[in-house]
């Protein structure tokens, strides 16, 4: 079983070749380039990420994994991190995505176990793994993450919400490790930040009167 030291923030850690993962992986579909929906949730739906530092060294850790798997050609299309969850639009290149998973969530796992004393499984057990099989779907993904704040009733636009790639997609903050391209070359390339905006913004109303809805029901019921 084979070992490879790397650091990140200066912090060491081992990262371990996961035979199990790789069995449970090798079950899902997969052929080369696709890409996927990634969703994976704390163990018992809990907190994993408790403050700021844990989202930025989560998202150091996607980029380091970016670069330690170069020659594989996996690319991070668009991200959302919860305070219980993540959500992932990654493209995969010659090796499917359990390869990529299984090391980030391995050193995060780590660092927080380390930094909280944490005893225990952090992530809950298998990941969500959902093929994106056509254009339309790839949008109406990227869209979906985006507005999960909003859905979770964090923030009332996905604008204030920093943990997420939206507000590279509006313009609003430089590209880091993630490929926009992916999406907004579906959008007039003079226009795409404006367009792309419009797009979202077009299901952020409707998300909000359902919320607006489950919120009068559930009034309703307390009385």
């Amino acid at each position: 079983m084979s070992r490879k030291n790397i650091k990140v923030k200066n912090i060491p850690y081992t990262y371990k070749h996961n035979k199990e993962a790789e069995m449970t992986s090798e079950k899902r579909s997969w052929y080369e380039g696709a890409t996927y929906h990634i969703t994976a949730r704390g163990h018992h739906r809990n907190d994993i990420f408790r403050d700021e530092e844990d989202f930025k060294i989560y998202l150091i850790i996607l980029e380091e994994a970016l670069l330690y798997f170069n020659n594989y050609n996996y690319e991070i299309i668009a991200y959302c991190l919860m305070d219980n969850h993540v959500h992932l639009l990654l493209k995969t290149g010659v090796e499917p995505p359990w390869r990529f998973i299984a090391r980030v969530h391995s050193i995060y796992a780590r660092y927080f176990n380390k930094k909280y004393n944490y005893l225990g499984t952090l992530f809950q057990g298998r990941y969500s793994a959902e093929i994106i099989e056509n254009d339309t779907y790839m949008l109406e993904t990227s869209r979906y993450i985006h507005l999960n704040p909003v859905k979770a009733r964090m923030v009332e636009t996905p604008d204030e919400y920093k943990w997420c790639s939206y507000l590279i997609y509006v313009g609003e903050q430089e590209e880091n490790f993630i490929n926009s391209k992916i999406i907004l070359n579906y959008f007039q390339y003079e226009k795409r930040f404006k367009l792309y905006r419009e797009f979202v913004y077009t299901k952020l109303k409707e998300l909000r009167e359902k919320l607006l809805e489950e919120e009068i029901k559930a009034n309703q019921e307390i009385r």
